[in-house]
């Protein structure tokens, strides 16, 4: 095994911090420990009934301004809000006595099924196939990149309550994506030999042990065609203890040396949200940790009304990000699911938010791309707004594309105050036929439950253990 290279990579300390994860069923614990109001407590039951709530000791202690809850945006990001669901459904929720009763898990099914929860065609168009059999836990919607879900790594330390993939983590296991192990995956890859990144993501991976982590990852490095591994992860905002102080951290960092060591690039991706996920010291040694793997960190979140709707927020944020030697990489627009409606922000204002933003960075911190539609034909970049003779337009670029050949290509769309997401602006004229048939989206059609609920199958989750 090869000794780390960071500086950091002593023992920590006799008694590390424990892991220890709260959710709806400690919302009284929870209450009498930081004062939440009966109101603010009523909420989050009835919520988090459909969205996922879980929450840890490290982001209630550390993380969250208590003195300006409920306004704080870290207790935004990830307590449920009232305006988080219709107030119609809330009230329904409200006049069903027991959340355990048949009419009750009815109400919320369909509830969740109206919040579009798979969106951009993940489980129409992404979901690949093998043999004739689809693929468990793997979508393939770029040629080069796959994303593979590992079952045990569906969980996150705390849960954001933006997140796209709310549906991984609220028991129905028709809306999850999860693959028992890499066997399927593996196949995959040897037949496409053209897909050179695999993304292991969730959920977040790193709630998996490293024995388990390490599972998964190893029969990757078998496969040559594979360059890339890239693990997505919150763990470096809401666990960083999970490379510094737990107890199979430093195992943990050698998995990460020996995937670099094998010739491959190891990205973490690190979702960090607001810049106070980057204020205390564990949090940067976790990147410090990291790096000195050999890993890349590179950093992305949305942009977020009541958390991050602020450019003085992201240029600290990136600032920080790059003292710390990690790489700012998207700033992403919130995606059409789950309580989209709380927490969008309009194109002309995330276009405003990211240029002022941008302009505060050094030179070598302009790595950062915004902001970023994560749409059914590809990552849609917003470049600018531009006035002609024939009015105010968007100025768009796909930075990726299901279909390759889109790749880069620039188009136009007429300027909208109030447009948040692709399918709300209007293509201008004279944009390519192949890119209008690609942004243009086909009739709308209401996912629709299975007539008898699947038996809600809950996987298990590592917390460490």
């Amino acid at each position: 095994m090869h000794a780390l290279r960071s500086p950091l990579a002593a023992t920590s300390p006799t008694v590390p911090p424990r892991f220890r994860a709260y959710g709806a069923r400690q919302l009284e614990q929870l209450a009498r420990r930081f004062g939440l109001s009966a109101e603010v407590r009523r909420t989050v039951e009835l919520v988090s009934r459909v969205l996922p709530f879980r929450v840890n000791d490290y982001v209630l202690s550390e993380l969250i301004d208590w003195r300006r809850v409920p306004e704080d945006p870290i207790f935004q990001l990830v307590f449920p809000q009232e305006g988080m669901l219709p107030a119609e459904d809330l009230r329904r929720l409200a006049a069903l006595p027991d959340g355990s009763t048949a009419q009750a898990r009815e109400a919320v099914r369909d509830i969740r099924y109206r919040l579009n929860p798979h969106p951009s065609g993940q489980l129409e168009l992404n979901v690949p196939s093998l043999d004739g059999q689809r693929l468990a836990g793997v979508q393939h919607k770029y040629a080069e990149t796959v994303l593979y879900f590992p079952q045990q790594g569906q969980s996150c330390h705390s849960y954001c309550t933006y997140c796209f993939r709310w549906a991984q983590f609220v028991g129905d296991a028709d809306l999850r994506f999860a693959a028992e192990g890499p066997e399927q995956l593996v196949g995959y890859l040897r037949a496409h030999p053209g897909v050179s990144d695999v993304l292991v993501t969730g959920g977040d991976p790193l709630v998996m042990s490293t024995e388990r982590l390490r599972r998964h990852l190893e029969p990757l490095l078998a496969v040559e065609s594979v360059r890339t591994i890239r693990i997505g992860t919150k763990a470096v905002a809401y666990w960083p203890h999970r490379f510094v102080t737990d107890r199979d951290a430093d195992d943990l960092l050698r998995l990460f040396e020996e995937v670099v060591t094998s010739g491959r690039t190891l990205a973490v991706m690190g979702h960090y949200s607001h810049p106070r996920e980057l204020a205390p010291e564990i949090a940067r040694r976790a990147v410090a940790r990291i790096r000195g793997t050999g890993a890349a960190v590179y950093c992305q979140a949305p942009l977020i009304a009541r958390v991050n709707d602020d450019p003085r927020l992201w240029t600290e944020l990136w600032r920080t990000e790059f003292a710390l030697g990690a790489v700012p990489y998207y700033l992403f627009v919130e995606r059409d699911t789950g309580p989209h409606e709380y927490f969008k922000v309009p194109l002309a204002e995330a276009v405003r938010i990211f240029a002022e933003a941008y302009r505060g960075l050094p030179g070598l911190a302009r790595t950062v791309r915004g902001p970023v539609m994560s749409a059914a034909p590809g990552k849609v970049v917003v470049d600018g707004v531009e006035e002609d003779a024939q009015g105010r337009f968007f100025q768009l670029r796909l930075l990726q594309a299901r279909d390759p050949e889109l790749v880069g290509r620039p188009f136009r769309a007429h300027w909208s105050a109030s447009a948040a997401w692709l399918d709300e602006l209007r293509p201008a004229d004279g944009v390519p036929d192949a890119i209008r048939a690609a942004i243009t989206p086909a009739p709308p059609e209401a996912p629709v439950a299975p007539a008898q609920p699947t038996t809600d199958r809950q996987f298990p989750e590592e917390a460490l253990a």
